[in-house]
Formats: structure tokens, sequence, C-alpha cells
């Protein structure tokens, strides 16, 4: 590799990083993914990765396929201790869900490159972690995700992210066709660090308060163990309009007692965050048995208690119980732990690594002040707190890989790695107690049915080999090859080949191809409960049920990927460094969440789809005017196209301190190249309403753009962000059934600023304020607005749609102390 490059590597690592160089109020993390200057970085300092790639040694500059590489300082300057919301904030790829639907607002998600959750796999410290077993079920573009819960990995556990951005199925397996999160923890064996922080929304709620702390042990001798505790606590906020029902007249004459309710008319707060408390813990082992022999072990546990308020119901509902009306909530408790044992060593000449992983969600939904109605209208009683059920999800993966170099007479030795892995998977449904399932369930959320219940198993067996080498001085080679065969879905063959070459020390050309495929989780193949509304009742068919059958779908079959990038690296001055990726992925057979198919209350309706309700087992509430079903399916082919720009400039003014810029852009766009013909039973419907395809192909913006300056002077840091969000829009249908009406965001430009001081060598403090501004997202269609406010209907309350990419919830102001010891 060029000098040239290789001295500008670092800066490229910093600009990829967000500018992660350490500011003067924070400790730098491992030397491979920062430095404490510029000038130095771009000397001396260069991270060695580990992500896409099988060799050893090969530092992020001379990286083939486009790797960002974030380090903790820049994850903590987000300034909330949220995983999810600190990549998002660095990576213009990455976009986060402000909010969900019913318990998908319990567990956010996340997705790269506008795919599905489930299309980046999540690694830490190379090994892969488990998935959520709480699927986001009801529409937008997160429907479908069960991927890793990041926020179960603690900020301050961390010591860099490496984030491959490329097709990587060949290399990883299945859940890698938008790419890989490898999250590496710190692994001190002396010091640590201590942090506090609190804050809120200047518009009310959202009050957040967490502490970590993270500690370095030597067990024993040539042995480290780093140990790191979190806790964290974030309120609800409100940020609805007025449920349109409470100011009726008519049923201000036939329910006198809602001016009593407390809030009025503000009674319905479903539009907004929820409330959780999260405790996690994490520990990093490793210890050195001799010169060629060491063992290690991670070990990650977290609690998480959620609740969510769900729509208001009226005063008439249950007037002997609550006469007022209610306002029930979904609840979770969550436990989720992972252990990760291994060894390394030598044998033959060869670098082994075996080592098993288990991980383990487990999610108990309940229901607290709500009621079952015929119930108490059959028995004349009705718990008002219920178990609605359980999700269960585990993974158990065991690897063994080996690598080993060889002198072929080129520029480099040839390295060859292979493994095998095996991985059993498995997901759950616990029914809930007989009060919630009795007839339409609890209000809001009934429990799991008999029928839903269930337990489901799946076993993988994979092999693949990597070959690396630079045939001459300059050009770097790799190919991938990956058989793996499922016990449910039979065999993938996938490969990957990936080239870069330096014309010269200022310029390199680098490029990738290959196919890919994803198995669908447990949870997209067999979830199956009722959603509801005051007004509707959709129950969510799993794909291999008899129900599904009656409506034409016989399960699912694994998505097929095929990527392909091509990416130029400029150094045109030594302190300056610019990297351009173009990439186009297409996925054949995507599984997608279907839009509302109905069986009554609708313009259209299918008979079919009540005769798979009664095949599934589910008794709906009467009082609602609309029934239906939704499904996973197969539906689509997609084409991915798209841009990632990254620049950085390291300026130095002397006196007036040193400033880091960055410039990192995202363009994508996503098309609906082929919608799969919706089965006969369903027409004239389809599975794929505008709505749902909306949620694929507009409901993340097609341009981000975020411009970055850390100013570093004296004992002061200033670190100014600008996030420049394109425009984005979804498609709803409007309650009578006849017009699909879109809501749209204008292009938004969010300001994040934050200001830390170094007290001394170990207190510092900062400020800081995400949405400095206090931008809101431009509010629902105005015509569907009006004509759900005419109409009665509760979905009126969400003035501000879901699908906005900065939150709904205005800015967010923090504080922060940390100690380092």
């Amino acid at each position: 590799m060029h000098k040239a490059l290789l001295k500008s590597g670092a800066a490229v690592m910093l600009l990829q990083s967000g500018l992660a160089c350490a500011a003067p109020d924070e400790a730098p993390a491992a030397p491979a993914a920062t430095a404490t200057e510029a000038s130095v970085a771009s000397a001396a300092v260069s991270a060695v990765i580990v992500t896409g790639t099988r060799a050893s040694g090969l530092k992020v500059e001379n990286s083939a396929s486009p790797i960002q590489v974030l380090d903790s300082a820049s994850l903590q300057r987000t300034g909330q201790p949220d995983l999810i919301q600190a990549l998002a904030q660095n990576l213009p790829s990455f976009t986060a869900q402000a909010v969900g639907g019913d318990t998908a607002n319990l567990t956010l998600s996340a997705r790269l490159r506008g795919l599905s959750p489930n299309n980046t796999l999540v690694l830490i410290n190379g090994k892969r972690r488990h998935g959520t077993a709480n699927l986001a079920v009801l529409g937008g573009p997160y429907q479908g995700g069960a991927a890793a819960d990041l926020n179960y990995i603690p900020v301050a556990a961390i010591d860099h992210i490496e984030v491959l951005q490329d097709g990587a199925a060949a290399q990883y397996g299945s859940d890698a066709i938008a790419g890989v999160i490898n999250i590496i923890l710190k692994s001190n064996s002396r010091g640590g660090t201590a942090s506090v922080t609190g804050g809120g929304y200047p518009d009310g709620g959202g009050r957040t308060g967490s502490g970590s702390v993270n500690i370095g042990l030597a067990p024993f001798d040539k042995a480290y163990l780093s140990i790191t505790a979190e806790s964290k606590y974030h309120g609800h906020s409100d940020r609805g309009g007025i449920d349109p029902r409470v100011n009726d007249p008519a049923n201000l004459k036939a329910m006198p007692l809602l001016f009593q309710t407390p809030g009025y008319p503000n009674v319905n707060h479903i539009s907004g965050d929820a409330q959780y408390h999260l405790n996690v813990l994490a520990a990093n082992f490793g210890l050195e048995i001799d010169d060629d022999t060491s063992v290690y072990a991670i070990a990650t546990f977290g609690k998480k208690d959620a609740s969510a308020f769900e729509n208001y119901r009226m005063p008439n509902r249950l007037p002997a119980i609550y006469p007022l009306g209610f306002s029930p909530k979904e609840t979770l408790k969550q436990q989720d732990y992972a252990l990760t044992a291994g060894v390394k060593g030598k044998l033959a000449g060869w670098n082994l690594d075996l080592s098993s992983t288990y991980g383990n969600d487990t999610s108990k939904i309940g229901v607290t002040g709500s009621a079952n109605v015929s119930l108490f209208a059959d028995t004349g009683y009705t718990p008002t707190v219920f178990s609605a059920g359980e999700f269960i999800a585990s993974q158990l993966t065991t690897s063994l890989e080996g690598s080993r170099e060889f002198a072929v007479g080129w520029s480099s030795p040839l390295n060859v790695a292979m493994g095998l892995e095996h991985r059993v998977d498995k997901y759950e449904i616990v029914a809930g107690d007989a009060a919630a399932r009795y007839k339409e369930g609890s209000q809001s959320y009934p429990g799991f049915s008999l029928t839903d219940a269930g337990s489901h198993r799946r076993t993988n067996q994979a092999a693949y080999v990597d070959f690396s080498a630079s045939p001459v001085k300059d050009w770097l080679l790799d190919f991938a090859a990956r058989y793996e065969h499922f016990s449910d879905f039979g065999n993938a063959k996938v490969g990957k080949l990936t080239s870069r070459y330096d014309f010269t020390p200022d310029v390199g050309l680098r490029g990738t191809f290959s196919n890919g495929f994803r198995a669908p989780t447990l949870a997209e193949s067999y979830y199956s409960a009722t959603n509801v509304s005051p007004r509707s009742a959709f129950v969510q068919l799993a794909p291999n049920s008899a129900g599904a059958a009656l409506v034409g779908i016989n399960g699912l079959k694994p998505e097929r990927s095929t990527n392909l990038s091509l990416g130029l690296v400029l150094n045109p001055a030594r302190n300056l460094t610019m990297t351009l990726d173009a990439y186009q992925i297409t996925i054949r057979d995507r599984i997608v969440g279907s839009g509302q198919v109905f069986g009554s209350g609708n313009a259209v309706n299918s008979p079919a789809v009540v005769a798979a309700i009664l095949a599934n087992g589910n008794v709906l509430d009467p009082t609602v005017s609309q029934t239906g079903i939704n499904i996973f399916s197969n539906a689509v082919n997609t084409r991915s196209r798209g841009l990632e720009f990254v620049s950085t400039l390291s300026s130095n003014f002397g006196r007036g301190g040193k400033v880091d810029w960055s410039v990192a852009a995202n363009y994508n766009q996503v098309k609906v190249t082929k919608v799969n013909q919706a089965p006969l039973q369903l027409q004239p419907q389809t599975l794929l309403d505008p709505a749902a395809i909306s949620d694929l192909e507009t409901a993340s913006p097609k341009m981000r753009v975020n411009l970055g300056a850390l100013w570093r002077i004296g004992a002061w840091t200033i670190n100014l962000r600008e996030t420049i969000y394109g425009k984005s829009s979804e498609m709803e249908l409007n309650e009578a059934g006849t017009d699909y009406y879109q809501t749209q965001i204008s292009t938004k430009a969010i300001t994040d600023l934050e200001l830390g001081y170094k007290l001394n060598s170990a207190w510092s403090l900062a400020l800081g304020a995400n949405n400095l501004f206090n931008q809101y997202p431009n509010q629902k269609n105005a015509k569907l607005l009006s004509e759900q406010r005419a109409g009665l209907d509760n979905a009126a309350v969400s003035v501000y749609p879901s699908f906005s990419p900065f939150g709904i919830n205005g800015g967010y102001y923090y504080a922060r102390a940390n100690y380092k010891f």
C-alpha cells in the first residue's frame, strides 16, 4: 500500500467515525480506534479491522469494502446512552425508529441502507448476536424487525464499532444482506470510567436519567476482565392531538362524566414515547495461557420494564368499573442474556478459534388499566391487569474457524481461512392467561390464544472458505464462498468477490460483487396474534398456519440478493480525505408485511379472510367496525441504489485550537420492481396496498447529509453536527376504505451541539442538545386528519407521522458528568 495512503488512513477512519477524536473531557478508547489529535493520528494511528476480512492486521484505510469505525467518544457525544440513536446520529445510512405501534414501541428497531432490520447482522467481538423475541408487527418501515436489540449492549462497555456497509452473506451467513455491525468491547485490565447524564424534551416528557461505570481488573496474570454496568430510565412523552370522540356533542350528552376525565380533553396518550427502566451488565474476559493459546468469554445480561399507552376507551365501554373511561397500557418485562466462551490457539501452522455462543430473550407482555368486557358481561367480574403471554427466542451458535498464510510467490502471502458453524434457533409463544384470552380478550391487547401459542425450532449447518492476497503490489483480491443447510429450507450457496487497486498514492479504486440470502426469522414465520383498536380488529396470521393456507399463502421462503459496489478512495491533500462508494442491492422474494386485507367494514372485502380468522381460532370484538388480517409473505422484489460519500479535513489554528471537519452523506433509492400476484382468494384486494409499498420506497429519506465540526481549544470541546434529512412520505388509507392520502415530511435540517469542559485529569462536564432548535416533522395529511376528526376516528390523535426519521418529540437537552480513574 502506498505510503501516502497509509498516512491518510487514520484521517479516513476519523471521518468515518464521525470525527471520533477523543475530546479533552473523555479518555481515548483503544489505540486502534482513536487518537488525541488529528495530526498525530494522520502520522501514526490507524485502525486494524476484523470485520469484512479474514486476513489479520488489515487496516481500515486498506479495506476493499466500505467500513466505518466509531470509537467510544463519538458514541458518548450523542447525548443519550442509547446505542441505536448513537449509531443513527453518526451513520447517514443507518436510520432508527422513533416511535412504534403496540409492542414495537417497547423495542425500537433500526435499519441499514433502507432494508429490513433483519438484513443487518450484529456481532459482538466477531460472534453472532441473537435477535429479540419482540417482533415489530404493525405497519411501517420497520415492520417485521426481530434483529438483535442493540440497547442491551451498554455504551460504556464499547471500545469501538466496525460497520461493514456491504453484503456479507458469504462471509457471515444469513442476515448480512445490508451489512454487518461488529461491536468490539473494551478489554482494559485496570482503570475505568463512570458517567451520569440527565435530560428531557423542552416541550415536556421524555425525562431521562442514566448512570454507567466501567472497571478493568486483572484477576490472573496475563488476564483481563472488563466489567460494565449501566442503568437508564426514560419517561413517557405525549405528542398527540385531541381524540375527536371526546369533543363530539352526542358523546358529551350521552356521557356527561367525560368532562371529569383527568387531563380532559387530552385523554388519549398513545402518540409518544414508551416509559422504560433498563439495567444492563456486560463482561469481557481474556486469559493468555501461553504464547499460542488463549481463552476468552463474553457475557451480557439485561432487564427492561417498559410500558406504552394505548388508545383511550370511552366511559360507555365499561362504566361499572371505569365511569370516566380508561387508558390501557401495554407492559413489557424483558430479560435478555448471552454468553460466549472460546479458545484460540495454533495447530500445525493454523490459527484456530473454537467458540460457542448462547443467547436468550424472553419478553413477558402484560396489559394494565384494562378490562375484558365480555368476561364482565358474562360473569360480573373482570381483572384490570392481565398477562397477555410471552415471546421467547434463543440461539445457540458453535463455530470452528481457522486461518493460515501460504507463500505463493505473490506480492503478499495467500491467506486461507475456513470454518464450520452449527446453529440452533428456537422461538416460542406462550398463551395469555384465561381472562386475557376470553372471547375478544383484554382491551387494547388480547392475550395470545391457545392456537397462537407454540414452540418452533430450526437447525442450520454452514461451511465457508475465504482466500485473500495481493497478486501484485497495490492490488488486493478476496474471494469467499459459503454453503449452508437449513432444516426447514434446504441448501444455500453464496459467494463474494472483493478487489481493490491503488493507482497512485492519492487514488484507490475498490469494488465488490456478491450474492446473498436471508432465511425468514422464526418469528416472521410463526407469529400470530390479534391487533385491536377501539374501531378495528385485525388478526396477524402466521404464514405457516392453516388460516394462511385458506388465503393462498403456504409459508415463507428465503430472500435472495445480489450486491454490487464500486468505490473511489482519494487523498488529495495531507489533511484531506474522501471516499465515494456506489452500490446496488437487488432482493428477490423479499419478506414484507402486508397492508390491511379486509374481511368486513371496507369498500372491498374478501370472504376468505373471515374464514381464515375462524380457522385460526380467533374471536373478535363484536363492537368494531372493521376486521381483517395482516400477514408476512414473499410479496415483492426490490432494488436499492445508492451513493455514500465521506470526507474529512483537519485544521490547526494555533492558539485558536484545532478543528476536525467532516461531511458524510448517503443517497439511497428503494424501488419495488415486482409485486407478486395476490392469491386468488384475496382478489381484488392485494397483499401490498399503496401504504405498504410506500413503507418500502419512500418512508425513509432518499438523502441524508451529516456535517460535523469538532473544535478543541484548551480545556474546551465544542462538537457541532448539522444533519440534513431529505423528503420522506407514507400513504395511509382512510377509515372508509376508499382513498389513500400521502403524508410528506419536507427536507429538514437538525442541529446538535455539545459543549464539553475538562475540569482536571479525572473530571469533565458537558452540556448538549440534540435537535437544538426544537424542530418537528410536518403533520399528517391535512385532509386525512380532517376526515378522521369528522368521522370521530381515534387515529386523529396521531398528528405527527411515526415514520419521521428524527422523531416526533422535538429537541432533547441534556447534561453529563464523566469521571476517569
